[in-house]
């Protein structure tokens, strides 16, 4: 059934434009033929057919056979189109991707706190690999990925650490992939050192030279295509005398996602790339699908929280914000060594960046977490947090009506 929608997008949009040049053609052929001569009738539809190509051909024959038609970017590199060798390698390994059945990382997916005193030398490995599953019920996207989940395995080390990456291609992609660390000190963040082909790998090393929150990410061209298909993740670098213990640690993304064919549209989405440059996304969520932080995450009144949360996304920026809650310190950019904001009701997360927000919980109830510029909560952009306990009518004292406010 997913194959059957992805044709029936394939040929509507790829061959939509040559079906439509013929039959204005025989069209035109008949009405003119009623009127006029067949001398004429032939003349006016060779006039047509002159005029078709010499709007069609500017834009460059070849071109014409890449998803979206005729796209022109001027960016440094390719735009993010899809060459017709792509699709057809895509259809034919199409039965050979994995099938993961949640691909949203679980946000208490956070590595232990780093207790050493003394840097040392961290080893850590990622695969790249493309896979399908659903981005809403009966909504499949074709992700490209860290470790098949989104977003990748958050990397937590020190401050002066010396940290060996090595960044497999899983065999079954169809692409090259790469890494950019935000959090490293070198040509392109380690991309243009790992740089893989499918089944193949590549190893960098560097010094973790500043504390703070990053966002790591695929970076081969083009690579805002890469980012919208999930590729990116977090690195926590601690600072040298560590961060203060809390009862719950967090790990959140927020995503866009550009789909072919509208919000809501079952089967496969073809990757929407002027949606993408329009800065219109079809999907805006947490952890890379819709209710991505369903039933994941749950405290008890009295207890602290820390979340370290990034925005994977390549045009919006993140209003983060927990309703019902105040936020008591925020790290705005994810700075570790600066002085914390407190007292905080909504941090903004830019494109490219994190942020790290704490606080404690007080009343029982559910706490959603959502991105405030509310329009985006309707595309994805939400999640609940639970929280049970003793009520406490000092701070709180209301009847809890079910469906209504938040």
């Amino acid at each position: 059934m997913e194959i059957i929608y992805l044709l029936r997008t394939v040929l509507v949009e790829w061959f939509g434009l040559f079906i439509a040049f013929i039959f204005a053609g025989v069209f035109l052929y008949l009405v003119l033929r009623k009127l006029h001569s067949t001398w004429l009738t032939v003349t006016l539809v060779a006039v047509f057919l002159g005029v078709s190509i010499f709007f069609y051909a500017p834009h460059g024959l070849p071109r014409g056979f890449e998803y979206p038609f005729f796209l022109k970017t001027y960016g440094p590199a390719e735009g993010p189109v899809l060459s017709l060798g792509s699709v057809l390698k895509f259809f034919g390994n199409f039965d050979k991707f994995e099938r993961v059945a949640n691909i949203a990382r679980d946000p208490n997916d956070v590595p232990v706190p780093v207790t050493r005193t003394e840097p040392e030398l961290v080893k850590v490995e990622l695969t790249t690999k493309e896979v399908i599953a659903e981005m809403a019920p009966g909504v499949f996207i074709n992700y490209w990925t860290f470790d098949g989940q989104i977003p990748g395995p958050m990397i937590r080390v020190r401050e002066g650490d010396t940290v060996e990456l090595t960044l497999h291609n899983d065999p079954t992609s169809l692409h090259y992939h790469n890494i950019d660390l935000h959090a490293v000190t070198g040509p392109g963040g380690g991309a243009v050192s790992t740089m893989v082909a499918p089944g193949e790998s590549a190893t960098v090393t560097f010094k973790a030279l500043h504390p703070g929150l990053f966002v790591y990410h695929c970076a081969t061209p083009n690579v805002a295509n890469h980012m919208t298909h999930g590729m990116y993740g977090l690195i926590l670098v601690e600072p040298e005398e560590g961060l203060p213990a809390v009862d719950h640690e967090y790990y959140v993304m927020q995503g866009e996602f550009y789909a072919s064919g509208g919000m809501g549209r079952k089967g496969i989405q073809l990757f929407d790339a002027e949606a993408m440059l329009a800065g219109q996304p079809t999907y805006i969520v947490f952890n890379g699908k819709t209710n991505g932080l369903m039933d994941k995450m749950q405290m008890k009144t009295g207890e602290t929280a820390r979340i370290y949360m990034g925005n994977g996304g390549v045009n919006l920026i993140s209003s983060f914000h927990l309703i019902g809650e105040v936020f008591d310190r925020v790290f705005p950019e994810a700075s570790l060594t600066s002085e914390p904001h407190t007292n905080v009701q909504t941090t903004l997360v830019p494109a490219g960046g994190a942020t790290v927000v704490e606080f404690d919980t007080q009343v029982p109830g559910n706490y959603i977490f959502v991105d405030h510029a509310l329009a985006r909560v309707d595309r994805g952009a939400w999640g609940v947090l639970q929280v049970s306990g003793e009520e406490n009518k000092e701070i709180y004292d209301g009847a809890i009506i079910e469906g209504y406010g938040h």
